[in-house]
């Protein structure tokens, strides 16, 4: 899917890219529906790739094709109308969110920031986390996993390796790449994703001296709370209700990660804004407005 203003054919403007779930394709058009709109909004171009569709396929799932996928959506678009190439963000959640991330570690020359929602980032943890008798969990996932990547981690490690986020986040990390991650932190109890793929995504990015350590992240994703012993900043968000109150939320140089009472979703009109604010070259911004609107929206597999 392709949509710019009129005036992008004389004038650069901004352009962001949507992207689809882990099962999904091009007909996930609830899933664009929302980021198309807020294009239009704003004066933005949109662009929405199928990147090989759902991720049970060589080509699918992070594979070198999907990831050209998207690269060339932006080319499609910069040869189309006019594109600010300072201001090309990219947005995804679930499945979106891996691919969110994986995009701004492989091609942080590309993209100005990045916002992903309860990303898958390490398959490998994934596909054990996909294999155990769990609520919110399903095994499908594994046999998703082991269908795109040849085996199973055992037996194709690589292959899982260079699909993962994690391996390529060092990459936006020294680029500088304003990058936000939110999820609910009941996540793989009451959705698929454990919330500890955010926690490790944030220690990719961050200062070393910031980040969470693995025996806090373990009990995080054991009793769906944050441990007594680990502080966050004090926030008040006006894109975050008592509803979907903020738990947890650390900012370390150019990566803000927020854990919200949620499940399997995101905060869309909070990553908006975060990505309004962002330029290519630029220290991120996390600047909040003094009043907004958020809500969490559920995310498809």
């Amino acid at each position: 899917y392709f949509w710019a203003p009129e005036a992008a054919r004389t004038n650069p403007v901004p352009l962001i890219v949507g992207l689809h779930t882990w099962s999904g394709d091009y007909r996930q058009l609830d899933h664009y529906a929302s980021v198309w709109k807020e294009a239009q909004k704003r004066g933005w171009a949109f662009v929405g790739p199928n990147f090989r569709g759902p991720n049970n396929t060589p080509a699918a799932c992070g594979g070198d094709l999907a990831v050209q996928d998207v690269v060339d959506a932006v080319n499609y678009a910069k040869r189309t109308v006019k594109i600010d190439d300072r201001r090309v963000y990219i947005i995804g959640g679930s499945g979106g969110g891996h691919m969110t991330l994986l995009m701004v570690g492989r091609h942080p020359e590309v993209f100005a920031a990045g916002v992903a929602f309860c990303p898958i980032t390490d398959l490998a943890r994934w596909h054990a986390d996909s294999l155990l008798d769990h609520p919110g969990r399903g095994k499908r996932y594994a046999k998703m996993m082991e269908d795109a990547c040849g085996g199973t981690p055992a037996e194709k490690p690589d292959e899982y390796r260079r699909r993962s986020p994690l391996t390529h986040l060092a990459n936006a990390r020294e680029a500088g790449m304003p990058v936000y991650i939110v999820t609910g932190i009941h996540d793989g109890w009451t959705g698929s994703v454990p919330v500890g793929h955010s926690f490790r995504a944030f220690n990719a990015l961050a200062r070393p001296a910031d980040g969470i350590s693995e025996g806090d992240v373990a009990a995080i994703e054991r009793d769906q709370r944050i441990p007594e012993t680990l502080s966050g900043e004090k926030v008040s968000d006006p894109f975050y209700s008592e509803k979907i109150r903020i738990h947890f939320r650390r900012t370390s140089g150019n990566v803000q990660l927020t854990i919200f009472e949620g499940g399997h979703g995101g905060n869309f009109a909070a990553g908006y804004e975060f990505l309004s604010r962002q330029q290519k070259g630029r220290s991120a911004d996390f600047t909040l407005p003094k009043s907004a609107q958020g809500r969490e929206e559920r995310l498809g597999r």
